[in-house]
């Protein structure tokens, strides 16, 4: 019998992480101090999407990383959650 995966991820592999919080001054910078803390490789320039909400007080924001493993994810993702500036991580 084969051995059961616990993730259908490949790793490494691109992930996208949308993390979305009220649109104030330095959401942005905490959120990409966060990521690269987890992945360290991370280049905001070609990696990092903002979209603002339509009223204007949220902002989207699309990170895509290079994946080395779930638990990577994992920390990052529990990381997110938890920062006070951060309402949602998808």
């Amino acid at each position: 019998m084969s051995e059961e995966r616990t993730t259908l991820l490949e790793f490494p592999c691109e992930f996208p992480i949308k993390i979305m919080g009220a649109r104030v001054d330095d959401f942005a910078q905490v959120v990409l101090e966060v990521v690269l803390t987890h992945a360290p490789d991370f280049d905001p320039a070609s990696g990092m999407q903002m979209r603002p909400s339509a009223k204007g007080n949220y902002l989207a924001i699309t990170c895509t990383v290079t994946a080395t493993s779930q638990q990577q994810l994992d920390a990052l993702y529990r990381e997110l959650s938890s920062h006070p500036m951060v309402k949602v991580v998808l």
